[in-house]
């Protein structure tokens, strides 16, 4: 055997060997990851649920029985930051007044549609909307042919009664001296008696046609016929429409002129249901407009309509008002507060005060010996005015809550972690410093527009802190409020004032909001 075939056999034999020791390696590491991925899947399956791993503490709040107090801190420049105000709770009847939208509508039974009582052509009209009329003043004048007509019909119907009575005279002298016969004297009187009754029947045609009584006694056989007659105000009042202009065509049903007695008028203001059982007629109300805020009217409850609307659920109630100065102008929307039937006595809180969490509520109580301590308390809710909320038990009159900023005060305390969400599927972003709800928190700006809500959809994360802020613009809108029925919230709408409204979605699904008089409609969609 030479040297060059013990070299390539050297050579053979050690590829045999690094292919064995390949081969090894490779089983080897296939067994080892067999085994390790054994193991991972006995763990998976030995790991109990994410749903069971929760804390003890989760686990207590998802329970059903009360909710433990909570102290939250909050350093005094994050409560003046976040617009924290605080008022003791107050004792009395809740639910004694209620809050209505109101419109000022004319008193019907003070206002009168003028028109003619004779066909014609207005030739004159002296009155302008707006004007003051005193009754009996002339407000328009009207060229009628059927007038004239009626004038010389009562004329010569007069001239022949003249005949008459002078033949009559006659007849009854010659029956004295035996010149004529009795049966010619009852015809002349029958004659007589006839022309009498025509001349009553043009009389009274002529006063059906607004002639007045001082005027018949003028005419006279040599009398002008005039064809011209004056349209008179019939109350004192104002001008509210005006139909009549000169060369108008009217006959007895044509709408001249409309006069309302606005020393008093109605404020006509809708009643929910869930209040009927709290008002009745003779009900004391009070009324205030945005345009005089300052000035409040008193009235009473003098009807309550039996229908309810179909599309609002509320019923029409009428308030009369006494408006001797004129500060109340038709159309106006009016604030009423009814003194409705008093409910149950405890103590009360403002709406503002109350946070849902879940399906539980709460407020947030002030340590007056610690300032910038808050003690979140569960609270049991019972009637409800539009600004005030009884207290069934959590709280005691002489307790000191917070009734602006609970909201970041609740926020403040979801992000120091001081008690579970009330949803565990959804978390509440991290709040700033000053407990506001930092960038994650939702906010939307609702403009209120003489178009209604823009925009009227808005769309929010479910267990994210929301604020939406409304701006009422115009007068000329119904929003003069602004009413979430499924949370229970209604807030005023000053105009070009900011309104923030917060909450925080619980789960997904939508709800409405709509204006005080529900003319005005809006949807939050929850996602």
């Amino acid at each position: 055997m030479t040297s060059d075939t013990r070299v390539t056999m050297r050579k053979s034999a050690a590829a045999l060997i690094a292919m064995a020791l390949l081969t090894i390696g490779a089983g080897a590491a296939y067994l080892v990851m067999r085994s390790g991925a054994g193991a991972g899947r006995r763990d998976a399956a030995m790991r109990p649920p994410a749903a069971a791993q929760q804390s003890p503490t989760a686990t207590a709040g998802a329970s059903s029985g009360p909710l433990s107090d909570v102290v939250v801190p909050l350093s005094q420049d994050a409560a003046k930051r976040a617009g924290i105000v605080v008022a003791p709770v107050v004792s009395g009847t809740s639910g004694a007044e209620l809050r209505l939208p109101g419109v000022v509508e004319p008193n019907a039974y003070r206002q009168v549609m003028v028109t003619p009582l004779v066909a014609g052509r207005v030739t004159k009209v002296g009155r302008a909307l707006g004007d003051r009329v005193r009754r009996g003043e002339t407000l328009a004048e009207i060229y009628s042919p059927a007038l004239a007509e009626a004038q010389t019909r009562y004329l010569s119907a007069h001239a022949m009664l003249d005949a008459h009575d002078r033949e009559l005279q006659r007849t009854q002298q010659l029956v004295e001296i035996g010149a004529a016969s009795r049966q010619e004297l009852e015809k002349i009187h029958a004659e007589h008696a006839a022309q009498s009754a025509a001349v009553q029947s043009a009389r009274s045609q002529l006063e059906l046609l607004g002639v007045s009584t001082s005027a018949l006694e003028k005419m006279a056989p040599d009398h002008n016929v005039s064809a011209t007659i004056s349209v008179p105000a019939p109350i004192d009042g104002v001008v509210t429409e005006r139909g009549a202009n000169v060369g108008l065509n009217a006959d007895q049903a044509t709408k001249l002129f409309t006069v309302v007695d606005l020393s008093t008028v109605w404020v006509v203001a809708n009643l929910y249901e869930q209040d009927f059982p709290r008002v009745r007629v003779g009900t004391d109300a009070a009324i205030t407009t945005s345009a005089r805020p300052d000035l409040t009217l008193r009235g009473r409850v003098s009807y309550i309509d039996p229908q309810v609307s179909p599309d609002t659920r509320t019923a029409k109630v009428r308030i009369e008002v006494p408006n001797p100065s004129g500060e109340l102008r038709l159309g106006m929307y009016a604030d009423v507060v009814v003194a409705g039937a008093p409910g149950h006595s405890g103590p009360g809180v403002p709406r503002n005060a109350v946070q849902n969490i879940g399906d539980r509520t709460v407020v947030y109580l002030a340590n007056p010996t610690a300032p910038g301590e808050f003690v979140e308390r569960e609270v049991r809710l019972g009637q409800t005015s539009r600004e005030q909320v009884e207290i069934v038990s959590g709280v005691q009159p002489g307790d000191v809550v917070v009734t602006e900023g609970s909201f970041f005060v609740r926020a403040e305390r979801e992000r120091l972690g001081l008690r579970p969400a009330a949803n565990p599927q959804h978390t509440t972003p991290p709040a700033s410093s000053d407990g506001r709800s930092g960038e994650s928190a939702q906010t939307a700006k609702v403009i209120v527009s003489e178009q209604g809500y823009e925009p009227a959809k808005l769309t929010l994360r479910a267990g994210t802190p929301a604020r939406i802020t409304f701006v009422r613009t115009t007068d000329k809108t119904c929003g003069t409020a602004v009413v979430f029925p499924a949370l229970n919230i209604t807030r005023a709408l000053p105009l070009n004032e900011p309104v923030e409204i917060e909450f925080t979605p619980a789960e997904p699904g939508d709800f409405a909001f709509a204006c005080g008089m529900n003319m005005l409609h809006g949807i939050v969609v929850v996602q």
